[in-house]
């Protein structure tokens, strides 16, 4: 089958392999913030795509849950703190997946790191922090910037799943194989969503609605479409 415009990408040395612009769409980060973020221009990336820089960028599952963690983040902390705290963390030898790591920040923006009970300092002065959230739950739905909602990592949608081991972890009808991109191409073919099933015999025509709900939220996050 030929894949459209909004194709994904399946594993890659059996991880899961993310474009630029399913990254984005999954962690609520834009496009240009991704490119800044992996940028080592100004410094050490903040985060380095885990599974390809060139000649694609192609982002891991657990790199969407390190993105998703700093965009929460970014609603108290400047880049500048975010910077100086994964930093402060890897000075203190956590050589780890950014995504294996929780955590937390202040309306001040500061920001500690939890492990098990104890709490670590990653910047600000200690006993300044109050809990208003813990990224490590950074699955569920929250609001980025006005009219957006990154959607729930897992379910993006009532009727599509995400899970790493399925489909090399691209959005599927849920209880399916099948990728919603399939499904909202044939409906962008002008195939009503009530025959889909006509292809897909799993596929609902609520699913199919939602396959395309979610294909046009992922192209909300190319910049192209939004130039266009």
């Amino acid at each position: 089958m030929k894949h459209n415009a909004f194709e994904y990408t399946r594993e890659r040395d059996g991880k899961v392999a993310y474009p630029v612009k399913m990254a984005a769409a999954l962690s609520g980060a834009t496009v240009n913030q991704l490119r800044h973020w992996r940028s080592p221009r100004t410094g050490p990336p903040l985060l380095a795509p885990e599974i390809a820089t060139a000649p694609r960028v192609l982002y891991s599952f657990k790199d969407v849950l390190a993105l998703r963690t700093f965009v929460r983040l970014r609603e108290n902390a400047s880049l500048q703190k975010i910077r100086a705290a994964i930093q402060n963390l890897r000075d203190l030898g956590e050589a780890d997946h950014l995504a294996a790591y929780r955590l937390i920040s202040d309306k001040r923006g500061n920001i500690q790191l939890v492990k098990g009970e104890d709490v670590v300092n990653l910047g600000g002065q200690p006993g300044q922090m109050q809990l208003l959230a813990v990224i490590g739950e950074v699955i569920a739905p929250f609001a980025v910037r006005a009219g957006v909602l990154v959607p729930h990592l897992l379910h993006p949608r009532p009727h599509l799943a995400v899970d790493p081991e399925t489909q090399g972890g691209t959005p599927v009808i849920a209880n399916t194989r099948v990728p919603y991109d399939a499904v909202a191409g044939l409906m962008r073919d002008g195939v009503p969503a009530d025959r889909i099933a006509e292809y897909y015999p799993s596929v609902t025509a609520e699913a199919a609605e939602d396959a395309l709900d979610f294909a046009r939220y992922v192209d909300s996050y190319d910049p192209a479409s939004r130039a266009a």
